[in-house]
Parts: C-alpha cells; sequence; structure tokens
C-alpha cells in the first residue's frame, strides 16, 4: 500500500498546513496554511483552481457548497470565499485568533470559535450576519457539528450543544482521554463522535446511543515506551469515511496514518510511514478519496520544516 499520491503546485505551500477539506459535492478539496493562502484544488484534473491571499495565517476553513468557502484567521476574521469570483470578503471576527470553523447544513450557519473564548454563530443571507455570540470562559480547541449537535472541545472537557436552544450546554462532561484535546470529528448518520489527544489517545463516545452495541471507549493509536513509561504522540488529525461504515482515519505527530473500524474497535491498515508529521486528513463525498497532509504543525521543536506536501490515497 502506497503514501497515494502528492498533489502538484506551482508555486509550493510554504507554510504549515492547517486544514484539509473536501466539498460535499465534489472533489474539490480546500487547502487552508499559515502562509495566508486558501487553495482550491481538483482532485479531478489535478490542478489548482484557485489560490487566494488572505492577509493572516489560516487555521481553519469549511465549505459551504461546491462555490463558497470560509476561513478563520490568526487575526480573528472570518472570511468569504466566492470559489467562483475568486474574491474574498470579511463577515466578522473575533477579539483574538480564530481558531475553528464548521458549516452547519442543518441551520444554514457558519459557527466559528477563538481564544477570545467565544462560540460565535453567522448566517450570510442576513444583512447583519453575526445572529448569536454564546461566552464559554475557555479557549476553544476544535468543534463538530452532527446534525443539530455541535461539540465543543475545551482542554479536556466536552461540551455539546442543541443548535435548536443554545442558552447552555445540554451536556458538558470530562473527555475520557482525560489531558487535553487535539482534534475532533463527528460519527456519520450518528450523534457519536471521536476525539484525538495530545498524548496519542483516542476516545469515541456515542452520548445519546440507543443501540447497545455502540459505546464509550478510548484507546492508544501507537504506544510507544521510553524508560518503561508509554509515550504517547499527539493525534492530530480524525476523520471518518460517509460511508457509514465506522470507519475512521488518524494522523500523528511521527506521519503515520492508521485506519480504524469503530464498530469491531479493529485496526484496518497502517499507511507508510510520511516524512513530516499528519497536519489534516479528509475524506471526499464517497469515501474513495482520503487526502493527507504531511506538515509541520509547531507542536514540538524537534519537527521537520521541511515544504509540505498533500497525499491523494484511492481507497
Amino acid at each position: 500500500m502506497s503514501r497515494g499520491d502528492p498533489l502538484q503546485f506551482e508555486n509550493p505551500i510554504e507554510d504549515a498546513v492547517s486544514r484539509l477539506r473536501f466539498s460535499p459535492e465534489s472533489n474539490n478539496l480546500l487547502v487552508a496554511s499559515w502562509d495566508s493562502y486558501l487553495r482550491l484544488y481538483n482532485v479531478e484534473s489535478s490542478s489548482l483552481s484557485l489560490e487566494l491571499y488572505s492577509q493572516a495565517a489560516l487555521l481553519d476553513c469549511c465549505f459551504e457548497d461546491d462555490s463558497t468557502s470560509f476561513s478563520s484567521g490568526s487575526d480573528g476574521f472570518i472570511r468569504r470565499y466566492d470559489l467562483n469570483a475568486g474574491t474574498v470578503d470579511t463577515i466578522g471576527r473575533h477579539d483574538d485568533i480564530a481558531t475553528s470553523i464548521v458549516y452547519s447544513y442543518d441551520k444554514g450557519e457558519v459557527i466559528s470559535t477563538g481564544l477570545d473564548e467565544k462560540i460565535k454563530f453567522w448566517d450570510t443571507r442576513q444583512r447583519e450576519s453575526i445572529v448569536f455570540s454564546t461566552d464559554v470562559s475557555a479557549a476553544v480547541r476544535c468543534i463538530t457539528v452532527s446534525g443539530n449537535n455541535l461539540v465543543v472541545c475545551m482542554d479536556a472537557s466536552i461540551h455539546i450543544y442543541d443548535l435548536r436552544n443554545l442558552d447552555q450546554a445540554s451536556r458538558s462532561c470530562a473527555s475520557q482521554v482525560e489531558v487535553p484535546v487535539r482534534c475532533i470529528a463527528s460519527v456519520p448518520y450518528s450523534r457519536g463522535y471521536a476525539v484525538g489527544s495530545v498524548d496519542g489517545q483516542v476516545a469515541v463516545d456515542f452520548p445519546d446511543a440507543s443501540c447497545s452495541s455502540e459505546t464509550k471507549y478510548s484507546f492508544r493509536c501507537h504506544p510507544k515506551c521510553r524508560d518503561g513509561r508509554i509515550d504517547g504522540i499527539s493525534v492530530n488529525a480524525i476523520e471518518f469515511s460517509p460511508c457509514g461504515s465506522g470507519t475512521f482515519v488518524t494522523g500523528d505527530n511521527e506521519g503515520y496514518v492508521i485506519s480504524w473500524n469503530a464498530k469491531s474497535r479493529r485496526r484496518l491498515f497502517e499507511l507508510p510511514r510520511y516524512s513530516n508529521s499528519i497536519a489534516s486528513l479528509a475524506y471526499n463525498n464517497t469515501g474513495e478519496l482520503l487526502a493527507v497532509a504531511s506538515s509541520h504543525t509547531y507542536q514540538t521543536a524537534h519537527e521537520k520544516e521541511e515544504a509540505p506536501q498533500v497525499f491523494i490515497h484511492r481507497l
């Protein structure tokens, strides 16, 4: 099994990749990076469709549809991109670095978080885009949305909000991993989610499970022993296949990508090790393609700061 085919860029990505996102409608791939560019790559034609400068390091991005996307920046701004016209505008901002952004298809709203300890909700169909803001009293590390559930990670705690009633979290609890959460992904066709931690653990949870086979558990992805102690490597990315099979992949800070099955709790396969950390992973809408960002992530002093690369693995 190979590491996949590297995407070719005429102008190389000059700083760390922060996020990969496939379009929900096609094989167009968004690449957000610290060099302030949002790139749109057509995987079908193996060509770069668009490269838009954003004036700040981009920490996250998401699609609304094939023609519209959004990003969160180190300057706090939430930017909207018209991918047909090749234009960028600003819909609002946080008072500090904007860390995460997702699009809720059920609500038709953009949801962003920041180091200003706020979650903000934006509806770009309205003249005043900001529709709601809530103070969560802690910096948000990452978020995911599944139907009407918004799952928010702050250090080692998990907070679930019902998007139909945002006055307060409907459920708050300590994460199973008991250390800061690094990444999160929702389980397709379910209210479940999985998180990856800074010490190499993955925790899977189905908070409203009606099926007895859907349970709550955690495990270590790639444990190593040093001086008789388990030395975990940060799980930087986690992504579920959209096929509903329970398959998900994890990517860690040492360049390993491993596929798992959430139902059987088994390792399915491991890709050959990449030369750099795994910064982000993304499945296309059919689950037939997996995009892998091999890039430094600014987590450790020993990371290789070689040019980031994006690979497409065909499943």
